[in-house]
């Protein structure tokens, strides 16, 4: 059977056999992650960084965890401090929305928020957060040369792949470049870690777990 005629598969033109249409291709096991800016609180930014601020100069040893070259505060309730309470409800909307896409109608949660610093050389090693419903991050404070928020590749099998890029079926760690005023949510379990931080301005952001009660 002789190849005969071209055929259009994810933009590309390659050969098919006369009678033979070309397969149909199937995505299987997505990972979803959610993001909005929520610049409307912009006006607000100054107040909050200033508040954090003042966070880590009344408690100056840092939780340590996974963040490297920073701070971040051991209070784990950042989000529920009044001046916070506008974004506190957006969060909590924003984790319901997430949860009625994975199928989880709407599950009683808490958050659980903490506030995280970056200065220069900072980061976050290799983590996910286990126990959780769902996880995110607000960013509020993100000067030029920040490092990225990386998700790594969550299937196992898939770092023995040939293939590296964007192709299908090919292994790629996800790189996520924020900016002030975004929300970012996504899975538990999608281990993550933030690039060494470039500039004498430090990036704040909120972390957060969704927990159950």
């Amino acid at each position: 059977m002789g190849w005969s005629h071209n055929v259009t598969v994810s933009g590309r033109t390659v050969a098919s056999q006369e009678g033979m249409p070309p397969a149909k291709p199937f995505d299987l096991f997505p990972t979803r992650i959610w993001q909005v800016s929520l610049n409307r609180f912009s006006s607000r930014f100054a107040e909050w960084v200033a508040t954090i601020e003042a966070f880590r100069a009344a408690a100056p040893i840092p939780a340590g965890r996974t963040n490297r070259g920073g701070w971040n505060s051991t209070d784990n309730t950042v989000l529920h401090q009044p001046i916070f309470g506008e974004l506190h409800k957006t969060i909590r909307d924003y984790c319901l929305q997430a949860f009625n896409e994975m199928g989880l109608a709407s599950p009683a949660f808490a958050l659980q928020s903490w506030a995280n610093i970056h200065d220069r050389g900072g980061f976050n090693f290799q983590h996910m957060h286990e126990g959780a419903l769902l996880c995110g991050t607000f960013y509020l404070q993100v000067p030029e040369g920040s490092g990225a928020l990386v998700f790594k590749d969550p299937r196992p099998g898939v770092h023995n792949s040939y293939a590296k890029g964007s192709g299908a079926n090919a292994f790629k760690d996800i790189q996520l470049h924020p900016s002030a005023g975004l929300l970012v949510l996504f899975p538990h379990w999608l281990e993550h870690f933030v690039e060494p931080h470039g500039n004498d301005t430090p990036r704040i952001c909120i972390p957060f777990n969704a927990l159950p009660p």
